[in-house]
């Protein structure tokens, strides 16, 4: 089993969203990911993706961009992102989605001895400037659903042999995760590094913003930017990081 991830598909969900509007490199550019993945990833693969997956409204105008995913092969874990607005009722979505397809939302899930959790993130409030409430509330919320998420993991690792082996999946707004070692610590690096999260894949930022996007070892956790331009539209494969007593 490998596992792969790609975030912010931003599939159109019936909207008129070209993408090539931000490009000419975005033009078909499912296509691309469509072609790559099928050269990359075997059924018994994982696949993480990590929020903005389709612009559709509600969800049943996310149905046909969610079943274009669940033709491929693996097994896919999605995450809402901040442009998720179809994404609801989880209990809806899952209902909607086929089998090997799976929907996180203050929770976890083991599959193969990987507990995979997440939450969708925000923007640090303020930030040299008066917070606004709104940002506040979100943030605040935000935080909240990742500890729950982690406390959940933390509750499916508790098998030695089959324990906490990696947790992904936190879709990382423009400020939410590290951009650059020095910077000091986010609440969010934080309560990651406090459950002893060894990898983290999200997205989020394009274009200029994907040479700000921190990449690398911090502090024991292992950081992926894996939005799908930053990939050039394919599939970047996450390695195991495996606690040093297991190897």
């Amino acid at each position: 089993m490998a596992i792969y991830a790609i975030g912010d598909l931003h599939l159109p969900g019936h909207q008129e969203k070209p993408m090539n509007v931000f490009g000419d490199h975005w033009d078909r550019h499912f296509d691309v990911i469509r072609e790559n993945w099928l050269s990359m990833v075997a059924p018994e693969d994982v696949v993480l993706i990590p929020g903005d997956i389709s612009w559709a409204m509600q969800l049943s105008e996310a149905r046909d961009d969610l079943m274009q995913i669940a033709a491929l092969p693996g097994r896919k874990l999605l995450l809402r992102g901040n442009h998720d607005y179809w994404w609801n009722s989880i209990s809806k979505v899952r209902a909607l989605l086929p089998e090997n397809m799976y929907a996180i939302q203050n929770d976890a899930l083991a599959l193969d001895g990987v507990v995979y959790c997440g939450t969708r993130g925000w923007n640090i409030p303020g930030e040299g400037q008066p917070a606004d409430p709104q940002d506040v509330k979100i943030f605040q919320r935000e935080l909240l659903r990742l500890e729950m998420s982690l406390q959940q993991a933390e509750k499916l690792a508790t098998d030695f042999v089959t324990g906490l082996l990696a947790k992904m999946g936190v879709e990382g707004q423009v400020k939410t995760l590290p951009q650059d070692k020095d910077l000091l610590s986010t609440p969010f690096t934080e309560i990651l590094e406090r459950h002893g999260v060894r990898t983290v894949v999200f997205g989020h930022l394009h274009g200029a913003g994907i040479k700000v996007g921190f990449e690398g070892l911090l502090r024991g956790v292992e950081y992926h930017l894996v939005s799908c331009d930053a990939l050039h539209f394919s599939l970047r494969r996450i390695e195991k990081v495996f606690p040093q007593e297991l190897k």
